[in-house]
């Protein structure tokens, strides 16, 4: 039965069109809105609402649920509209008036915003490590390959000499800030918008906030029940903006290696297990992995505005046109966190071709280095660098 059941029937194609692919998105989210709501059901024993005995079945019926999802054995039909709906249908389904009692002192509007932020906290938690563990991957590539000297380029012409640890090592700094970004948008996640209700708070009833807060490991609560709402698609837009920094420095060494792991370059060999081939041309292994690697970031990009579209335009208060942020906010963080898994596998994996390398490093690399030797030497450099440009003519 869906939640707002007034007696009458929905429209089917009405239904349809408005549930969209919240059952199937909604998997993600059972075991956090089981634990926001174990949460909110003691905080409903603790103001008089629940009595122990209804607590326990309430407490059992959710730990219940928790263990079908992990199993793939709980269901959310179109009729549910969502988890939230289906997890109530089954709690009122085993124990009647106690299961009818756990939707009291909310709304499905901050049920669905604290499902979301718990989920939103474990993912970027384990996205911090994720990238730790790219950084790691990096630094032992560095350890074996890191004073090797290569082809610096600018404009795609051969610029200076630089070295693999330079070149790698740019990666893991410019990580070393996505990390900050991370911290920095968990820290407007870590913040419980449960008992904000429908965004105007619940009247009549003493509800503790902060019990619950503390229960499901906020950092805070979200006072302001109207900002808890709008809300809603702004930190999703943060946490896309983060995903898109980590995307777009993928993207870049996805490119260098394709790059480099050219025949005509041969800088770097990509292992022959991480290569395809192709289906008429025997000689072919392409970097295939680095391709979408390269290509997910405009896919992450695309998500980030997405969302930030989709919420623009509207009043404050709930609108359910935040509904549609769910599915670029999990294709947004699943994309980043498979790429970064896969682009650590690669790094690992590369050799640095050293004949190759050493090959590549042709005079006219050394040209500014000739400069300062003369400009060292007392000449003034701009003397020295015009008898340096004709020298190479």
């Amino acid at each position: 039965m869906k939640l707002w059941k007034k007696g009458y029937d929905l429209n089917h194609k009405i239904e349809q069109f408005t549930v969209g692919n919240d059952p199937i998105l909604d998997l993600e989210l059972v075991q956090f809105d089981c634990q926001a709501s174990s949460a909110h059901a003691k905080m409903l024993k603790s103001i008089g609402i629940l009595s122990e005995k209804e607590l326990e079945q309430l407490l059992g019926g959710l730990l219940e649920i928790e263990k079908l999802a992990a199993s793939n054995n709980f269901e959310i039909n179109v009729a549910d509209e969502d988890c939230h709906t289906a997890i109530e249908n089954y709690l009122v389904k085993k124990f009647g008036d106690t299961g009818k009692k756990i939707h009291t002192a909310r709304s499905r509007n901050d049920q669905v915003l604290t499902a979301i932020r718990l989920f939103e906290k474990q993912k970027l938690t384990q996205l911090l490590e994720l990238v730790d563990s790219f950084q790691k991957a990096t630094q032992l590539t560095i350890k074996k390959f890191g004073s090797v000297e290569i082809p610096g380029y600018t404009h795609m012409q051969k610029a200076m000499p630089t070295d693999i640890a330079t070149w790698l090592t740019c990666f893991i700094d410019s990580f070393e800030d996505n990390k900050l970004l991370i911290n920095s948008v968990l820290e407007v996640v870590d913040q419980s918008p449960l008992g904000t209700a429908a965004g105007f708070g619940v009247p009549v009833l003493e509800i503790d906030r902060q019990m619950t807060a503390d229960l499901m490991g906020f950092k805070k609560v979200q006072n302001n029940p109207i900002y808890a709402q709008l809300s809603r698609g702004k930190v999703e837009s943060h946490i896309l903006h983060l995903c898109s920094q980590v995307m777009y420095d993928l993207n870049k060494l996805a490119s260098d290696l394709i790059m480099q792991s050219m025949v005509e370059f041969g800088l770097v060999t990509l292992p022959v297990e991480f290569c395809t081939g192709s289906s008429i041309m025997p000689q072919k292994r392409n970097p295939d992995v680095l391709e979408l690697v390269r290509a997910k970031y405009h896919v992450v990009l695309g998500e980030e505005f997405k969302v930030k579209s989709l919420i623009g335009n509207l009043i404050s208060g709930y609108n359910r046109d935040t509904q549609l942020t769910k599915d670029p906010l999990f294709t947004g963080l699943g994309t980043t966190m498979s790429s970064l898994e896969i682009m650590t596998l690669v790094i690992g994996g590369i050799t640095v071709e050293e004949s190759m390398c050493k090959k590549a490093l042709t005079d006219e690399l050394y040209a500014t280095k000739k400069v300062y030797e003369m400009v060292k030497d007392g000449v003034p450099f701009r003397e020295a660098y015009q008898k340096i440009a004709k020298s190479i003519e």
